[in-house]
């Protein structure tokens, strides 16, 4: 099979009480496998991450974003997963945005990549579902970020995955 090597540009987008919007996704391949994953998708030619990060915002939630409201790069991640046949090399750019109440509340979710539903998820949430969340250890990762001061600190790199293989990743069927 082909690897198609794919850059994305991927928003923690986190509500007025530090939820996390998350979409689901399934592999039409996989009957019953499903996975949840942040806002976001790749930055298609002619565009920097930054640009990729707005557009993949409102094309999955109709927020029209502002790039300054766009924090600095927090994760990077670089993973290796099949869909629907299809094999992907892609490295990840993860931002946070916080958006208000209100912000949230007009959300429109209508992408087709999150056509098995979205949800806003609660640190406790995060920490205690057995679904699989994309990038792993989330809850453990998130606080951090929410929380620091230091805008000039490097990127985290979370690691280099192989989706298919990793224990902790492969995707769980429905309960």
């Amino acid at each position: 099979m082909a690897l198609t090597k794919r850059c994305t540009s991927r928003v923690l987008l986190v509500d007025d009480v530090d939820r996390l919007l998350l979409l689901c996704g399934r592999d039409p391949r996989g009957p019953g496998a499903r996975w949840w994953f942040t806002v976001g998708g790749a930055v298609e030619q002619g565009e920097d991450y930054l640009e990729a990060a707005v557009r993949e915002v409102w094309e999955e939630t109709a927020l029209s974003l502002p790039v300054e409201r766009l924090g600095p790069v927090v994760w990077t991640r670089q993973a290796i997963f099949t869909v629907d046949g299809q094999v992907f090399d892609q490295y990840e750019e993860y931002r946070l945005a916080r958006v208000t109440a209100d912000e949230a509340g007009g959300m429109d979710i209508r992408t087709e990549e999150a056509r098995y539903g979205h949800r806003w998820w609660s640190m406790a949430e995060l920490a205690g579902t057995s679904e699989t969340v994309r990038p792993k250890n989330m809850a453990s990762l998130l606080p951090d970020v929410l929380t620091a001061v230091d805008r000039d600190r490097p990127p985290v790199h979370l690691g280099n995955f192989d989706e298919d293989t990793d224990p902790d990743q492969v995707t769980r069927a429905v309960r």
